[in-house]
């Protein structure tokens, strides 16, 4: 770059940056420090590192507080409802339960957030946009909470199947309230059940504003800053748009969890109301296969209530739950035996529990307890 285009360079974003600030669009600003710095960082490597630096600290941690109560919260324009939940300090009733994978998708855009100086020396923006992806009850608006929690920002919640208007043509409206609203905070952004209006254009079955509803969104998203983070959750990834998948750069799958998970998270739930977490968590996790964490949830927590209404030890709750008509009888049989082998209840209670005969228990917890005798005297000899 010779003296003169470099000198002809600034002056170009120079008047671009005063002509934009002119019109106040906040986020446009941002754009255009954010290609300044990377533009003139191998010329000019202290300026750049201080515009991201200030980019990266303005605003600061306090301020997307005081502009939110500065600015009114979105409103849809036929009912005057709030269209957004906002979570200023994200918490959570528990701790998380990610599998590995999940953990190290999640781990990342975050450290991105705390290497932002990092990645803008190696021409590079953290990531803007991902989509969580899952079956319901599976942990994605959790994750989106626990991020907003780690990065110490404020959490903005939408729901997309609640925002749409009797009025087709103020829906998109609506979405443009909303997101509008959420550049000019530094926050989380999430918006739920995308699928509601992001379906494939080439659906015949969809009139032609619900069609209008994804260009308005793929407009926005393109026009997201990189300060924030845009998150959305669907439980119908088949029905979105080709054109929404593209915008987000990360894609991130909420599988259903596994029996490790399933009973530690189990176990998160049981520790502090009794003693026998552990012995519990492991059968449960068994019968519990297939399900999702809010499906389990919403069981044990029916169980504890059951317990202190009816006055009766939450082990026999617990017990009851084996009796799921979604649990094959073979599986039942052995955690009938489990429990009774390890002294949670007696055969007669584990019987009127889990609808299994003394007879088929007793000869299953035999054969159980046989086992490690066999293996000690294999041992032995």
């Amino acid at each position: 770059m010779t003296r003169d285009s470099k000198k002809n360079g600034i002056e170009a974003d120079f008047l671009q940056l005063a002509r934009v600030a002119l019109t106040g669009r906040h986020q446009d600003v941002h754009l255009i420090l954010r290609r300044a710095a990377k533009r003139y960082h191998a010329v000019v490597p202290q300026l750049a590192d201080a515009l991201t630096a200030l980019l990266h600290e303005s605003p600061s941690s306090a301020s997307p507080l005081r502009k939110q109560a500065e600015m009114p919260l979105p409103v849809d324009l036929d009912s005057r409802m709030h269209l957004i939940r906002v979570e200023a300090e994200p918490m959570l009733d528990h701790e998380p339960v990610f599998s590995a994978e999940l953990t190290a998708s999640l781990t990342q855009v975050i450290e991105e957030r705390r290497n932002v100086q990092a990645l803008s020396r190696a021409g590079l923006d953290p990531t803007r946009a991902a989509l969580f992806l899952g079956p319901p009850g599976v942990g994605k608006t959790m994750a989106a909470r626990w991020l907003a929690r780690e990065l110490k920002r404020p959490l903005l919640i939408l729901d997309l199947a609640a925002v749409m208007s009797s009025l087709l043509g103020r829906t998109g409206s609506n979405l443009r309230y909303v997101l509008e609203y959420a550049k000019k905070i530094d926050c989380v952004l999430l918006l739920d059940e995308l699928d509601a209006i992001a379906k494939r254009r080439d659906d015949q079955g969809e009139i032609g504003e619900l069609k209008r509803l994804v260009t308005v969104l793929i407009q926005q998203i393109d026009d997201w800053p990189s300060s924030g983070i845009l998150l959305a959750a669907t439980n119908h990834p088949d029905l979105l748009d080709p054109a929404i998948w593209r915008r987000f750069e990360v894609h991130i799958a909420f599988p259903l969890p596994d029996q490790h998970a399933i009973e530690r998270f189990i176990q998160g739930q049981l520790q502090p109301h009794f003693s026998a977490t552990s012995e519990w968590s492991r059968l449960l996790a068994v019968a519990f296969a297939g399900r999702s964490f809010s499906d389990i949830e919403r069981e044990l927590s029916a169980a504890r209530r059951a317990a202190v209404l009816g006055h009766a030890p939450l082990e026999e709750r617990l017990a009851g739950l084996l009796t799921n008509a979604a649990i094959p009888k073979t599986r039942r049989i052995h955690l009938a035996a489990s429990i009774v082998n390890q002294g949670l209840v007696s055969q007669r209670k584990a019987r009127e529990l889990t609808g299994i005969s003394r007879d088929a228990i007793r000869t299953r917890a035999a054969k159980k307890k046989a086992k490690p005798k066999s293996r000690s005297s294999k041992e032995a000899t």
